[in-house]
């Protein structure tokens, strides 16, 4: 390590310090999605439901397997119960952030958490 410092010169110093700077200053433009506003939830990639997150809200979605109960809460929701065997979506928990997803593949059934700006235009299984 000392063999490689030894090589280093004031302006390569000064093009990693440059490019550590940028990084972290683009770093929230390139992650960001805006304020979380509402979930959206799947069957089969079809939108059955877009409920904002402002106000409780629970609703029952009838997937391959039986029904997904999905609760919203004030900033945040989560897919409350899922007749899926491994409840992977379930244990998820509460999701608030922007583009923040749940999937229940067994149910076919899935929540999202949308902004005002979407990184993906579509979810698969």
């Amino acid at each position: 390590m000392e063999s490689f410092l030894r090589f280093m010169k004031p302006g390569d110093w000064a093009v990693l310090l440059a490019l550590a700077a940028a990084t972290a200053a683009l770093a929230p433009v390139a992650f960001r999605g805006g304020a979380a506003e509402k979930a959206v939830v799947r069957r089969d990639g079809i939108i059955v439901a877009e409920l904002p997150l402002t106000r409780a809200a629970r609703i029952e979605v009838p997937g391959a397997l039986g029904v997904s109960v999905i609760e919203v809460q004030p900033g945040r929701a989560r897919v409350a119960s899922d007749p899926g065997p491994r409840q992977y979506c379930v244990r998820q928990g509460w999701l608030s952030q922007p583009n923040a997803v749940a999937i229940c593949a067994p149910n076919h059934v899935s929540l999202s958490i949308a902004g005002r700006a979407s990184s993906h235009d579509s979810l698969s299984y």
